[in-house]
């Protein structure tokens, strides 16, 4: 999440709008910008024989594990409107290419209750998004500088029920039920798609430089 953090800042600095897709190796917790309370025994979780790791994002929302799940990330700028539209006008392509995957999103509706509780996937807010049977499948968040936005998220592909307990119980613990033989990379493939189709853009790959990496790695 660091280089999301640094992408943000070089859009700030002209370059252009971008896009990613990551996965997480060993899985870890992410924790909001804001969140400080968390329960201790988060530190000492050990799973498979390594520990997992406590990291803090640069957008706020609560705690995510991150394992079986896929995370986006997109940094741009120029959108008009209020927190609740830029959350749409981004969150439109994820809609779009999880619909030629044949599953139907729309977004949660949760309160400001959800500061309670630090689990993120235990609630569905606005930003968030759910299946027709209203289990939540992407959860996102935000970090504006200015003009200038980052906005990720977790969808949760393939979380392993145990590790789920282990951090937040057992009853909050629910499984979408994705349509068989959908790979990471086909859902990605799609997802691009729609990128393509509704921001009306080109999309280049451009793996990060020696010189990136070391400018993210001494952040």
């Amino acid at each position: 999440m660091a280089i999301d953090g640094w992408l943000l800042e070089q859009h700030i600095l002209g370059h252009p709008s971008s896009l990613r897709f990551y996965t997480w190796s060993p899985p870890a917790i992410s924790l909001g910008y804001h969140q400080r309370q968390y329960p201790a025994y988060w530190q000492d979780i050990v799973w498979q024989g390594e520990k997992l790791e406590l990291v803090r994002r640069p957008t706020g929302g609560r705690a995510v594990l991150h394992q079986g799940d896929l995370t986006y990330a997109v940094v741009t700028s120029g959108l008009n409107g209020n927190r609740i539209q830029m959350y749409e006008k981004i969150c439109e392509f994820l809609i779009q290419g999880w619909r030629s995957l044949n599953v139907e999103l729309h977004y949660g509706t949760a309160g400001r209750g959800y500061i309670h509780n630090p689990n993120c996937f235990g609630t569905a807010t606005s930003a968030d998004l759910v299946t027709v049977d209203n289990c939540k499948l992407i959860g996102s968040a935000q970090l504006r500088r200015g003009n200038a936005i980052l906005q990720h998220g977790s969808i949760r592909l393939q979380p392993n029920a145990e590790l789920f307990a282990a951090v937040f119980g057992a009853e909050s613990f629910t499984c979408v039920q994705l349509p068989q033989n959908l790979t990471r990379e086909t859902i990605i493939a799609a997802l691009v798609a729609a990128a393509i189709d509704c921001f009306n853009i080109q999309l280049v790959l451009q793996p990060l430089s020696e010189d990136e990496w070391k400018q993210i790695l001494a952040k």
